[in-house]
């Protein structure tokens, strides 16, 4: 089976200063993502190596051992050509929407200017379609959106903008780390649909991030479990979810609230 992105047997150790010693971050861990448009969620809580695999994917951080593989080959063994191809084919929707923007520039400049350094575009006007076209993707209005400062947006305005930027590009991959951890609730549903059309509508693949078992249940169509640098469990959410192996994926399970009022969650409300 051929893959479009895959870890294998990545280990990434930091140095402690002065100790002589070493901490992994990820302990030989090897993860692919397939060729065929899909959704791969990875959950875990904070300090499970998440992040840091989602680096190694992005290119942001080399392993200490093992490699990254982009349609099999080694993203430190590629030439200028290559690697431009896989950097824009591999997108990134990070955590945080209020970071990512620079306060002083209108929102335009962070979606024109990918657009332009990539040569898709022939013209300023030709790219300003793209980008209009990227933004009703995800369900906003281009009139209403650009030519406005990222303080005049909403928290979900401007993680929509982010999915919009890396769709704009013509990904093949959209990774996305905790893209709804910092946006209202109300809005979460809203942003995760948006992901979700992406692989039905255009054919992109998404890993999503997360330590929300709940919405990796509800969208994915595989569920990675990591603990402590390494990969527990993975498989149909169905699977994971119902039928759990590892002692820290039923912990996990566990752990999720249950919708009836009813059941006791075990608070005690003080008089």
């Amino acid at each position: 089976m051929s893959h479009l992105l895959e870890v294998q047997s990545a280990t990434v150790a930091y140095g402690i200063k002065g100790a002589g010693s070493h901490k992994l971050a990820l302990s030989d861990v090897s993860l692919s993502l397939p060729e065929k448009p899909s959704i791969t969620a990875i959950v875990g809580e904070s300090g499970s190596g998440k992040t840091t695999i989602t680096r190694l994917m992005l290119s942001l951080q080399t392993p200490t051992m093992g490699s990254v593989r982009y349609e099999g080959k080694d993203l430190q063994q590629m030439d200028r050509k290559a690697f431009l191809r896989y950097r824009r084919e591999v997108q990134a929707v990070f955590q945080d929407p209020f970071g990512v923007f620079n306060p002083f520039y209108k929102v335009d400049r962070s979606l024109l200017l990918p657009v332009q350094r990539f040569g898709l575009a022939n013209s300023t006007d030709e790219a300003y379609a793209l980008v209009r076209k990227s933004l009703e993707a995800v369900g906003l209005r281009p009139d209403d959106t650009l030519g406005r400062y990222p303080h005049q947006l909403s928290g979900g305005q401007r993680q929509r903008i982010m999915i919009a930027r890396a769709l704009s590009l013509r990904p093949r991959l959209i990774v996305a780390d905790e893209p709804v951890s910092m946006v209202d609730a109300s809005l979460r549903a809203t942003i995760l649909e948006s992901l979700y059309r992406l692989k039905v509508d255009r054919d992109v693949s998404l890993l999503y991030v997360t330590h929300d078992l709940t919405t990796a249940y509800q969208i994915a169509d595989r569920i990675v479990v990591m603990f402590n640098g390494q990969i527990v469990e993975q498989g149909d959410p169905e699977q994971v979810i119902h039928e759990p192996k590892h002692a820290y994926t039923r912990a996990l399970v566990a752990a999720v609230p249950p919708p009836d009022p009813s059941v006791n969650w075990g608070l005690e409300v003080a008089a």
